[in-house]
């Protein structure tokens, strides 16, 4: 599977988010396509161990129960629950937001697994590195298939 940690696979998250645009519209969801660098932006930044969120709740008791449908080969699905800690609502500039993202994508690839948090996720708990690389690379392609690329 697809991960953050194959350069390659950085380059193609890269240049998918080069193709959208301020005008790009969304398929699902509330977010815009500004927003949504933002929230991609928030989640490398836990993945990387800048941002150490506590466990939520609700992550203690489902967490487990989920985990192994979000890690594996099938895609997220459209409109899946964001916890509101990770929601962007206020407006944002596109390409500041987008240099943002595309450098956390860089530093995260970059750093390899000596560089990955080894912080809880919030939701699902102790990941491994690869957890974390597979699941941001699932992330991002998520929401870039969101908008449509």
């Amino acid at each position: 599977m697809k991960n953050l940690f194959n350069s390659a696979d950085a380059h193609e998250l890269i240049e998918r988010i080069n193709k959208l645009t301020p005008q790009s519209q969304r398929l699902w969801g509330k977010m815009d396509v500004a927003q949504i660098f933002a929230h991609c932006s928030i989640l490398l930044r836990v993945a990387r161990g800048l941002d150490k969120p506590k466990r939520r709740f609700i992550g203690l008791l489902l967490g487990p129960l989920v985990k192994n449908t979000f890690f594996g080969e099938k895609p997220h699905p459209k409109n899946s629950p964001t916890d509101k800690t990770f929601i962007v609502s206020d407006q944002k500039h596109f390409d500041s937001e987008k240099a943002n993202l595309i450098e956390h994508i860089r530093a995260f690839s970059e750093g390899g697994p000596a560089a990955c948090t080894t912080h809880p996720n919030p939701f699902f708990g102790k990941l491994t590195p690869d957890e974390w690389a597979l699941g941001q690379y699932k992330h991002i392609d998520h929401h870039l298939k969101q908008f449509g690329v």
